[in-house]
């Protein structure tokens, strides 16, 4: 498929955003702040309540700001279900370079001290985009989740829509990468014994665990683990190519499958392999599929993250599909260690005393300022919403110095997010190539359309910025006219 066209491309987005935050600079010159009222709202736009004046403080890191409520900047949780806040609305936050307003209520989405608009990827549609984009915003992204869950992100029109980001990229603005990961005692707990999981296995069981309930996703993991099952004994407890029943009914509860409930970690641990295919494929995307076979001290044969050995604690803690011809040499290799307890157990020598070798994941960890279920550290929602609210400080101060010195002090630049923040790459069969695959295969027309439609529709929404579009409903036009284009191009 061909990219955005001339004009609609990232670097037009560019000039846009540049422009968009000049007039933004020149707003904040007018004057200081006003008390929240009905001036300089938009037309048809509520002014906010006394909530934003008389916010309950939370308290965060804290700071010296003695700014009162109504004169902060405003951050709004577009995405307005993942408001980290409760029970209300709206909160005060101090964060180092100063304090800000939350709030999760878009009834302040038109106000001249709302600063920033925090989108949930998994929640954001192009179609639902709030417009006109006002020229005073910034737009902060949130997407710890997978890029199946809007492959928008994707593609460079999508997230240079976006100011900042929070992604689970290492390159993103405010990375969210090791967040399955609480720290390196988790990957040093000890596994089960290599005589107990050799009993299990003479009790018949295989030596290879495969658990998805999820199907038909685009890493397309099921066409792979299928062909494995050729060549080795695979024990599947999940919907997806289920083979074989867990024990008891409350294992068989989802609900029991998806937690760190102790009697199926009991169960599953026992395997000596466990299969790891993460539902998408991108840099960086790695879960608790990876994370939580090490925990147990079995041996993730892993497929997701193409960068996954950064992050590993050693050279030889997991095996890498991608690393075989064939799910025929994988499954050779894998027997041989099944028989070979010596090799198998260099696979978890990163438990020992002085095992994990990988200063990037040490230093990683360390550097972490949000803590993975730990009451001592704020979470990463938190964490992102000071990060945003230090920029906004900071972009506001900025504006403040170039109005003062009439130009003489250059505005402040723009911060755009990259490609490199999510950019995760076309979908492909798990097995095989897409020439392979047949004409309805149910996989290649949902995962390979929804990626390139995706593509579409960053350019549209992109498109409607840069003309001040302000009626959504419009965004469809835009699409045809984009499908038209490409025909002519095909």
């Amino acid at each position: 498929m061909g990219g955005a066209g001339p004009g609609w491309g990232p670097a037009g987005l560019g000039v846009t955003l540049a422009l968009a935050w000049s007039v933004g600079a020149a707003l904040a010159a007018e004057g200081p702040a006003e008390p929240c009222g009905t001036e300089g709202w938009a037309q048809d736009a509520v002014p906010p309540g006394a909530a934003f004046v008389a916010a309950a403080s939370y308290r965060g890191p804290g700071n010296n700001d003695t700014r009162s409520n109504k004169a902060l900047p405003i951050l709004l949780w577009w995405s307005g279900s993942l408001f980290p806040h409760f029970p209300g609305d709206t909160e005060r936050i101090d964060c180092p370079r100063g304090s800000c307003l939350v709030t999760r209520s878009r009834r302040v989405a038109g106000h001249r001290r709302t600063k920033a608009l925090i989108f949930y990827g998994t929640d954001f549609r192009a179609y639902e985009a709030p417009l006109p984009r006002l020229p005073h915003q910034t737009w902060a992204l949130f997407h710890e989740e997978s890029p199946m869950n809007n492959y928008v992100l994707s593609h460079s029109p999508g997230i240079r829509l976006f100011n900042y980001t929070a992604t689970f990229r290492r390159e993103s603005d405010y990375p969210l990468t090791l967040q399955w990961l609480p720290g390196t005692g988790y990957l040093r707990a000890p596994a089960v014994p290599l005589a107990e999981k050799d009993a299990w296995r003479r009790k018949g069981y295989g030596p290879v665990l495969y658990m998805q309930s999820h199907c038909d996703v685009p890493s397309d993991r099921d066409r792979y683990v299928r062909e494995l099952m050729k060549y080795i004994q695979v024990d599947s407890y999940g919907k997806c190519l289920h083979n074989r029943e867990l024990p008891s009914e409350r294992l068989r509860d989802t609900s029991t499958a998806t937690t760190e409930d102790s009697e199926f970690m009991t169960f599953i641990a026992r395997y000596k392999f466990h299969l790891a295919l993460e539902n998408a494929i991108c840099n960086d995307y790695m879960t608790e599929k990876l994370w939580r076979p090490m925990h147990l001290g079995a041996v993730p044969v892993y497929r997701g993250s193409p960068a996954v050995r950064d992050w590993m604690p050693n050279n030889l803690s997991i095996i890498l599909i991608d690393d075989f011809d064939s799910p025929r040499e994988l499954a050779k290799y894998l027997d041989f260690l099944d028989k070979n307890g010596e090799e198998y157990l260099k696979y978890l020598e990163y438990k020992n005393v002085g095992g994990i070798k990988n200063q990037f994941l040490l230093e990683s960890l360390e550097k972490r300022e949000w803590g993975v279920n730990d009451m001592t550290l704020p979470n990463y929602l938190n964490g992102f919403e000071c990060f945003i609210c230090d920029k906004e400080n900071t972009r506001v101060k900025e504006e403040q110095e170039h109005k003062k010195s009439r130009g003489k002090i250059p505005a402040p630049r723009p911060h755009i997010a990259q490609f490199k923040h999510m950019g995760c790459p076309m979908p492909a069969p798990g097995f095989g190539s897409v020439e392979d695959l047949s004409e309805g295969d149910s996989w290649k027309e949902m995962w390979l359309q929804d990626y390139w439609q995706s593509l579409d529709q960053g350019e549209a929404l992109t498109a409607m910025i840069h003309r001040n579009e302000s009626h959504q409903g419009r965004f469809w036009d835009y699409m045809h006219e984009i499908f038209l284009k490409r025909t002519r191009q095909h």
